[in-house]
């Protein structure tokens, strides 16, 4: 605890990067009776999904495309900037993605290494499908490309596999979940293609193991927005039926 706040649950949204001139966090911790602890990339999990998924919405109120109104808020941080205009060309963002899909965006940097990703999705029976992910990476110094690109792509599935399905629900005070019977996982033949690309860098070498996991849930989320006009702020996605937007 610092100053009574625990950095971990502030994480990811004390150091956003994008310049805003009234900036102010606040945490209110939750007596909930269930221990919490880390998960994979710790903070920057939640406040990632809280924060680009925000973002978006300003970005759509404000008519702007969601790229380039991210790029615009980041006039001095060349290395967030260089990973999100990697997958917008990467992506091919701008041009009109197959029938009946949508992509979304969204930046972390998390263990000082910048990841963005863009997401692109369609519904399958009012369920969320992510078809393709494409990832930009800078973690400095990129001593072994392979695991680099492993990590970022384990990252992914990790990550899509808690918002897309991973609850747990308690009932009478006891965990409903006993075994994969009933605590669903992301499955092989709903993992997307993944194309990872490494920005060049010559910074010292940062984290790969965790830093892949904050933008996939808000990526998909923003993709789900273009796609049906919805909003998703309770995870994961098994919870609604989007069939109806």
């Amino acid at each position: 605890m610092r100053n009574g706040v625990d950095p971990t649950s502030v994480e990811g949204a004390i150091n956003l990067p994008y310049a805003v001139p009234n900036f102010r966090v606040e945490l209110v911790t939750a007596a909930t009776g269930v221990p919490v602890l880390w998960w994979r990339s710790v903070g920057s999990t939640h406040t990632a999904y809280a924060a680009e998924v925000f973002l978006d919405e300003v970005a759509h109120a404000a008519g702007k495309d969601p790229i380039e109104f991210r790029l615009a808020m980041l006039p001095d941080k060349p290395r967030h900037r260089a990973v999100l205009e990697k997958v917008r060309d990467a992506s091919g963002w701008g041009t009109a993605p197959g029938s009946g899909r949508a992509r979304g965006v969204a930046l972390a940097e998390s263990f000082s290494t910048y990841v963005a990703q863009v997401a692109e999705v369609s519904l399958e029976g009012g369920r969320v499908r992510v078809h393709k992910v494409v990832c930009a990476v800078d973690c400095g110094i990129a001593i072994n490309p392979d695991i680099v690109k492993a990590q970022m792509q384990g990252g992914i599935g990790f990550g899509l596999g808690a918002i897309l399905k991973g609850a747990i629900t308690l009932e009478d005070g006891k965990v409903a979940e006993a075994d994969f019977d009933t605590y669903d996982v992301l499955r092989l033949d709903e993992m997307p293609e993944v194309e990872v690309h490494i920005v060049p860098s010559t910074e010292l070498p940062s984290g790969v193991g965790e830093p892949g996991v904050p933008p996939i849930g808000p990526s998909v989320a923003n993709a789900v927005f273009a796609l049906t006009g919805k909003r998703v702020r309770v995870l994961p996605f098994s919870r609604h039926d989007l069939s109806s937007a």
